[in-house]
């Protein structure tokens, strides 16, 4: 059993990534609804909570059927981090998680997410306040190292574990990478492999299949996996997974009747949630990822896209349900790099 603090996960959880602008509640309700064991919100800058900025405090917006999911927060100073963390904390979550993997250069270049691996102390101190002042679990996503000159993936997990992370993720590239190249997952192996280790640790990138699910699970010894690309509007992967390590059988592939209901109910939580305007706007990056491979897809695209209502949005989906069918896939199409999401797998 992988548990965190008092939480138990099951013997083997699977993560969905906190991805900004894609991990909001209508999109954790997809997943849910298809087997994640954890989530976490958007990452939250901590600038933002305690300006009470409109955009970071509606981030915090968790629902009683999300649970267990944590609230993750980013920053570079160290007030301004423990002040954040005790708002997050306050909302009750199940845990706090820190982002010390976000690469983007609005972001790691200013000190924060992937930012703090070339200042490890600081990265300890901030951890160590947060840790100290949350009653909940507090957990850490992050990176191997800045670049491949400067990997301090075993120093910062020692660190982290010294002043009571209680869980770590690690996405298996460096900052300089991006989401480019491949994830080296045998520096998670060598994490798992560190004596003392104590807590769970997750690992993340390149989970695209359940296969690779599978033979990831057994060859790098991780506690659980985080699958963040692969789920964009795809989030039948998690009980693909699962079944997958029950069986040894791969599910079939979902039907377009069940994407089409999928992306209905998807949308029309994300206009409930966000309003009209922006719940629409919002939707645009999901459409092609739902019906990845349906042949001559890209005119009802382009109309989804360009559709500025949901009573708009669900009729153009009703005339895909009708226009196609499940002989209108073609092949297998892999997941393609993703335009920066910041926190993504």
């Amino acid at each position: 059993m992988v548990k965190i603090g008092d939480l138990e996960l099951g013997e083997f959880p699977l993560l969905l990534a906190p991805m900004e602008d894609v991990s909001d509640p209508p999109f954790r309700a997809v997943c849910k609804q298809n087997g994640v064991d954890l989530m976490y919100t958007e990452f939250i800058s901590a600038e933002g909570l305690i300006r009470d900025a409109a955009k970071s405090i509606q981030k915090l917006d968790i629902f009683e059927y999300e649970r267990p999911i944590g609230i993750q927060i980013f920053g570079d100073k160290e007030d301004v981090m423990r002040e954040a963390a005790a708002i997050a904390d306050a909302t009750n979550p199940n845990l706090v998680d820190i982002n010390y993997g976000c690469p983007v250069k609005n972001v790691a270049c200013k000190g924060a997410g992937a930012g703090l691996l070339r200042d490890l102390p600081k990265m300890q101190r901030i951890t160590d306040a947060i840790v100290k002042i949350c009653k909940k679990p507090v957990t850490v996503k992050t990176r191997l190292g800045w670049d491949d000159a400067s990997i301090n993936i075993f120093e910062a997990v020692q660190r982290l574990q010294d002043v009571g992370v209680q869980a770590l993720t690690i996405h298996a590239r460096t900052r300089a990478q991006m989401y480019k190249g491949q994830a080296d997952w045998s520096y998670i192996a060598r994490v798992k492999d560190m004596p003392g280790l104590r807590i769970p640790v997750f690992g993340n990138g390149d989970v695209d299949s359940p296969e690779r699910a599978l033979e990831y699970r057994h060859r790098y010894g991780v506690d659980g996996i985080m699958i963040g690309r692969a789920a964009i509007g795809y989030p039948w992967i998690f009980n693909e997974v699962k079944h997958y390590f029950a069986t040894g059988e791969k599910l079939p592939a979902p039907t377009l009747g069940q994407r089409v209901a999928v992306c209905k109910a998807h949308v029309a939580f994300s206009v409930q949630w966000k309003g009209d305007k922006l719940g629409i706007f919002e939707m645009r990056r999901h459409y092609t990822n739902y019906f990845r491979g349906l042949n001559h897809f890209r005119d009802y695209r382009v109309r989804l896209v360009e559709a500025g209502s949901l009573a708009e949005v669900l009729a153009i989906l009703d005339e895909v349900a009708h226009r196609f069918s499940d002989d209108d896939f073609g092949p297998a199409v892999s997941h393609p790099e993703p335009v920066e999401y910041a926190g993504a797998d």
